[in-house]
């Protein structure tokens, strides 16, 4: 959807610049827009092999798993319908411990993982349970401590001091987590959004 969005703008674009006769200055912004995106995607290479080694270095020395070990009692009240030793569970404290690192080539994969674990506790499973929302609302409003995506991109634009975004981040995503919390249980709590189950043995045996 999105290959089609992107070349109906294209086609938009060259079609308006023939009828307005400013097709030389469509393709000459397309042709400056092309530099200016490689030589952004080449200023981050080097910004980015270091947070992403720095990061690396974080995840082999242990610290994501003590992170994790850490998150595990908060990750339990989050999820109480998750039993404690269900791989889903650790996947999911895994998964922010990552995010909150900034690995999110790691985070992806355990976020993936902890779905599919997610789902074998799932007694409807074209539903998504309320441990599943609230832990898609967690990963997407994700609480960063170290940006390295952001720092990159401001070191690469030429920003003096890049890490200052690190503050504000941090403030932005705890609010936003705060937030996604906040509604995910107000609206599990309204009748539309409550999973209607048949029958209770089945959800017990699903559990």
């Amino acid at each position: 959807m999105i290959n089609f969005i992107w070349a109906g703008l294209l086609i938009v674009g060259f079609v308006v610049g023939i009828i307005t006769g400013n097709v030389e200055e469509v393709t000459n912004a397309a042709i400056e827009s092309a530099n200016t995106a490689v030589e952004l995607a080449l200023g981050l290479v080097g910004v980015m092999a270091l947070w992403l080694g720095i990061m690396k270095i974080a995840e082999k020395s242990g610290l994501v798993e003590k992170l994790a070990r850490g998150l595990k009692p908060i990750t339990l009240k989050l999820f109480p319908d998750v039993p404690a030793e269900h791989p889903a569970m650790g996947a999911m404290v895994m998964n922010i411990a990552a995010n909150i690192l900034g690995l999110g080539n790691a985070a992806t994969p355990l976020g993936l993982k902890a779905m599919q674990e997610l789902q074998t506790l799932n007694p409807k499973k074209d539903t998504a349970t309320n441990a599943m929302v609230t832990f898609l609302a967690i990963n997407t409003s994700s609480v960063t401590l170290v940006p390295a995506t952001s720092i990159a991109i401001l070191a690469s634009a030429g920003a003096k001091t890049p890490t200052e975004i690190i503050g504000p981040t941090i403030i932005a995503t705890t609010v936003s987590t705060v937030v996604a919390l906040i509604a995910t249980r107000y609206l599990g709590k309204l009748p539309k959004y409550q999973i209607n189950y048949d029958e209770d043995t089945e959800y017990e045996e699903a559990k």
